[in-house]
């Protein structure tokens, strides 16, 4: 079965030109002039990936995919004129998998499509043995986390970025390995995602994001897992 792309933008000849062009490709493709109706689609047609511009009326793309996040785990692609690095960081934390900026070409939008279809259909395995300290629980088969036995909600990439850094517990990460295995190949040179999300990581497991226990930074070369309670 094809995949199906779902593609929000209130610019209907650009909606053309993308429907056109991945269906192609081979794609099946649905569109949405906003974003209440991106979300009514979102839920009718469950598309495999969704392309999502940001300066739309009413509901704006930031709305739209925190909303989409609040419903769903399928990757976002924000595609938009926004390029300032606070744009890049809001749209990353509010759940998008990537960030582009237009103009940009088609070939590098349906690079970064595959990417990440690649990522929700699990080509890294990461999966090894559960960790518990009494405090933090981390299953990577199960892809759950608690924290004092509470659940922890982690976005996708939160998840992967974790579940990796878990699975090398006590060995320093590479940025660009992280990058890599993660995201993928083609942001092997973005190591802004990284500090973004190591953030957000700590601020849902440490108890003190600022003095991280579990997360560890080693400067100008990576991150690493810290723990003794590997099962």
């Amino acid at each position: 079965m094809n995949e199906k792309i779902l593609v929000v933008d209130d610019n209907t000849q650009l909606l053309t030109l993308l429907r056109l062009s991945l269906e192609r490709d081979g794609f099946e493709v649905v569109t949405a002039e906003s974003g209440e109706e991106g979300l009514r689609k979102a839920y009718d047609n469950h598309p495999d990936v969704i392309i999502l511009d940001v300066m739309m009326a009413e509901m704006d793309g930031w709305m739209t995919c925190q909303r989409l996040r609040n419903v769903c785990d399928t990757p976002i692609i924000m595609l938009t004129a926004k390029s300032a690095g606070q744009d890049i960081i809001k749209g990353l934390s509010l759940g998008a998998d990537d960030y582009l900026t237009k103009p940009c070409s088609l070939d590098e939008l349906k690079a970064r499509i595959q990417t990440v279809l690649r990522r929700s259909k699990g080509a890294t395995d990461t999966r090894r043995h559960v960790y518990d300290d009494g405090r933090v629980r981390i299953d990577p088969v199960e892809g759950t986390v608690f924290r004092e036995g509470e659940a922890v909600e982690l976005t996708p990439t939160e998840s992967r970025l974790l579940m990796y850094l878990v699975s090398q517990q006590g060995r320093i990460v590479p940025h660009r390995e992280l990058l890599v295995n993660v995201w993928g190949p083609e942001y092997a040179e973005e190591v802004g995602y990284l500090s973004v999300y190591i953030r957000y990581l700590r601020q849902k497991i440490e108890d003190d994001p600022a003095s991280p226990h579990y997360i560890r930074t080693r400067w100008k070369v990576g991150y690493y897992f810290v723990g003794e309670g590997a099962e």
